[in-house]
């Protein structure tokens, strides 16, 4: 974003359950750089431009459990997920000092696949509740549709994945962000090297570029 340089590093933990029926996984910012312009900081009311002591961000909770696995018809995957109010930089308006909580489904199929070349085009589509604290003394919360819909597609050890995701608030101001997110993964036994392209529509003036490590055990 122009007058908002950051740069950050991510990690995600994904412990499966039940024979892989459920899972939960715990992610957040480890730790984040920024720089913005006098203009961005004089906005936002924060204080500095950049942080003069490590800033990490948020972690998140998120406990799955797929409704429904079939060739068939369709797979159905429930999630609850908790937002922490642990991040930093407060005074910088970079992370809120306020909990988070939203629950959503997603649903997916696979239209065509290729046993012999393992590929293969999915569809797929989520649609949830997504509440938040604000720090308005009316109004103390904030509560949002969330949804998206996307394709993937599959190759060998490829997977490409496209889609387009939101939320709708009823406040109006700034909470009804819209992304469009694009992601590359290649696999190898274990390991997958992933590639993500995310650029913001509306309330949302990012474009961020991601390179991931994935191992599985």
């Amino acid at each position: 974003m122009t007058g908002d340089k950051t740069k950050d590093v991510f990690a995600r933990l994904y412990i499966p359950i039940a024979k892989g029926r459920a899972g939960v996984s715990l992610y957040g910012v480890i730790q984040e750089w920024y720089e913005t312009s006098p203009e961005v900081r004089d906005e936002r009311n924060a204080v500095d431009v950049k942080s003069p002591i490590p800033c990490h961000g948020d972690f998140i909770l998120t406990c799955h459990y797929q409704v429904l696995s079939s060739e068939k018809w369709v797979d159905i995957v429930a999630n609850a997920t908790l937002r922490t109010a642990s991040g930093g930089r407060l005074c910088d308006a970079r992370y809120t000092d306020a909990a988070a909580y939203w629950f959503d489904c997603n649903i997916g199929r696979t239209l065509w696949q290729d046993p012999e070349t393992a590929a293969s085009i999915r569809v797929q589509g989520m649609a949830g509740f997504y509440c938040w604290m604000t720090n308005d003394l009316v109004h103390r919360q904030n509560d949002a549709f969330t949804y998206a819909i996307g394709a993937q597609a599959t190759f060998r050890g490829f997977t490409l994945n496209c889609d387009y995701t939101g939320i709708k608030g009823y406040r109006g101001d700034g909470d009804k962000p819209m992304i469009l997110r694009t992601k590359l993964n290649y696999e190898i036994k274990k390991n997958i090297i992933s590639f993500g392209y995310k650029h913001g529509i509306q309330d949302y003036l990012y474009d961020s570029f991601s390179l991931a490590y994935i191992r599985c055990f």
